[in-house]
């Protein structure tokens, strides 16, 4: 044997007592596995129940009912409820077409974005898409318990980063892994829920490791009577044979829409398979049709009868069964050429059914979507590995799946769509497709927290640090191929001389950042004149104009995708947000004679600086001067 092969390893006494406890509990837990449950310590023995499975009599214990309860339930809901002063800082030198697009990328904990998107984008979002972790054990959870005060610590201690990330492994192993999983879900979905149109759907992608605790979740949260259906995604398109027990081959995606009453499912297009099961045998001048049976279970004696086929048979319903039609509507049908007795004219009789009268356009959805449809896992990675020209990305959904639940979203030409766990961007660049496609004016919202790529990864050796930097490339590469193969297109079809392409392929990036406001704590003891100076502007030197803006847009219920135009009116800079939907300049120096100007493009919303007032004189007539002269402009100030 060679030197190098001889294992060398000896077993070291532990040299402490058995774990009696541990192992009871093992013994238990193999005994009674319903019997364990989760604790804010950890995994437990639910004692209450053990008695129950060891007794033949009923056990008194807590009041039963049907709900889902983890530890740390009452936390998430406390999570959702929790203000935040949080804001986004626009991200100028990342952004593409910045002042014109109404599409987002936001950087940053999803938590706290969808805190900030509460009042501008109440009810106004048609679909949601969310990949989030699985929470296969080798993933990462959210932890949301980290209060303000403690964040510098924790980043002190490496526990977060300058990003205020707040992931952390999930092991199988852990005493809370289901109730872990479930804290990070609940608060997500509680506030995006409120984000949804009345007519809004949310699809979320999930496997077997939470499907059924996500069901559960979702129906408390959106309702179970607003539970539209469980896709089945067949994602992979060959099974592995060296899968320890069955090859799994598909996802979940969980449909849940926020008003059933109000909600229309989008039907799909007729393929030429479904339109190949209608013929015209007999040249009926409606057109082709398919003949539908005419016969049902429930028993109804005015469909009880016989039918004398045109050969001269007598055919009577099958047993126990009726004719789905009185003799009346069958004669009716007849005269009209509706019903249909085979070629030979002897044939059990069926109704015709035209193509051209069905209730409903294009056909309806299935649970089950196959990837030769709506495209396999590969098929996402090969599509980022191509734009990127890197092997980029692990696991990112095809933008087939994504058009297709576009397509159940019903999402109309102007509708709003939001990814809250975007990756690599793929609902992105489906939007952009789709409008390319149908020429309309969808517009996505990404949010992603920038979490770092691992330094030996495909993605990071192709200058990836990111996965924010991989998602917004995607979408700039993306834009560009779309716009190349629709230019293409005007030229092989000879309209090039007339092709305008209006689409919009920008996106506006805003980073999570703290308040633009200075933090001021100090006793009255504590006053210097240095710390009085603070109070001469109560914004942070670092902050720009552009900050500004988004925090008054964004205070001030405005969407960030209204269209922003810049210009300069009596020497100051002025912000025009949609128009004259909101007026902001920030400079210094504001006085009557400026306030006269604007006031004669009668803005609806107007904002100042606090301290940007010439003289605090000038701050009072102002404000008179446009009570006078623009009795309709609301004015504010920071």
């Amino acid at each position: 044997m060679k030197k190098e092969e001889i294992d060398m390893s000896i077993d070291k006494l532990d040299l402490q007592s058995p774990d009696l406890v541990n192992e009871n509990f093992e013994k238990l837990a193999a005994l009674f596995p319903n019997c364990v449950t989760e604790s804010a310590d950890g995994k437990v023995i639910d004692f209450d129940l053990l008695k129950q499975e060891l007794s033949h009599a009923v056990i008194e214990g807590n009041r039963e009912r049907y709900r889902l309860e983890w530890p740390g339930k009452r936390e998430a809901v406390v999570t959702a409820n929790l203000p935040t002063t949080k804001t986004l800082r626009p991200i100028r030198q990342d952004s593409v077409d910045f002042d014109n697009t109404e599409n987002l990328y936001i950087e940053g904990d999803n938590l706290e974005v969808l805190k900030i998107l509460q009042e501008s984008y109440f009810g106004k979002i048609k679909m949601i898409y969310i990949d989030p972790p699985y929470n296969t054990g080798n993933d990462f959870v959210y932890k949301d318990n980290f209060t303000g005060d403690k964040e510098e610590e924790l980043f002190e201690s490496g526990q977060i980063d300058e990003y205020n990330r707040r992931l952390v492994a999930n092991p199988e192993a852990s005493g809370r892994y289901h109730s872990d999983w479930l804290s990070m879900m609940y608060p997500r979905l509680k506030l995006a829920r409120n984000l949804l149109t009345e007519d809004g759907v949310i699809f979320i992608s999930i496997d077997d490791n939470e499907v059924h605790n996500l069901r559960k979740i979702c129906d408390e949260v959106f309702g179970e009577s607003n539970f539209v259906g469980e896709l089945v995604w067949e994602r992979a398109y060959a099974p592995k044979n060296d899968a320890k027990y069955i090859s799994n081959s598909h996802d979940y995606v969980l449909m849940y829409t926020k008003s059933i009453e109000n909600f229309q499912i989008g039907r799909l297009s007729r393929t030429e398979e479904a339109n190949a099961r209608y013929s015209n045998p007999d040249n009926d001048p409606r057109g082709v049709w398919k003949a539908s049976d005419m016969s049902v279970k429930t028993y109804n004696s005015e469909c009880d009868y016989q039918i004398t086929t045109p050969s001269g048979r007598i055919i009577e319903p099958p047993t126990g069964r009726c004719w789905s039609l009185s003799k009346k509507a069958f004669l009716e049908r007849l005269q009209d050429n509706r019903i249909w007795f085979g070629i030979e004219g002897n044939s059990v009789p069926s109704i015709k059914r035209f193509l051209t009268e069905l209730k409903f356009d294009g056909m309806a959805p299935t649970s089950i979507m196959f990837y030769k449809d709506v495209g396999h896992s590969q098929e996402g990675a090969k599509e980022v590995t191509a734009l990127l020209e890197a092997g980029a990305f692990d696991g990112p959904k095809p933008v087939r799946l994504l058009r297709r639940l576009l397509t159940l979203a019903n999402t109309q030409q102007d509708s709003i769509i939001l990814d809250f766990f975007s990756g690599s961007a793929t609902t992105a660049h489906a939007v952009m497709q789709l409008n390319a496609e149908d020429g309309g004016s969808r517009k996505y919202i990404m949010v992603q927290l920038p979490e770092t790529t691992d330094e030996n990864s495909e993605a990071y050796k192709a200058g990836y640090k990111n996965i924010c930097d991989i998602g917004k490339e995607r979408i700039r590469r993306a834009a560009n191929k779309i716009k190349e193969e629709k230019r293409a297109k005007a030229e092989k079809e000879g309209m090039f001389a007339d092709f305008e392409d209006t689409q919009d392929y920008g996106f506006r990036v805003y980073r999570l950042a703290d308040s633009n406001m200075q933090d001021v704590y100090y006793r009255p003891q504590d006053y210097k004149q240095e710390t009085l100076d603070l109070f001469d502007d109560n914004i942070k030197p670092d902050r720009t104009p552009d900050d500004l803006l988004a925090q008054v847009m964004l205070d001030w219920g405005l969407p960030l995708s209204y269209k922003i135009e810049q210009a300069t009116i009596n020497g100051k800079l002025v912000f025009k947000v949609a128009q004259d939907s909101l007026f902001a300049c920030f400079d210094k120096g504001i006085d009557e004679a400026f306030a006269k100007e604007i006031a004669k493009e009668k803005p609806m919303r107007l904002v100042f600086r606090d301290n940007g007032f010439a003289s605090d004189t000038a701050k009072i007539n102002v404000q008179q001067l446009l009570k006078q002269l623009s009795p309709e402009t609301e004015m504010k100030v920071i």
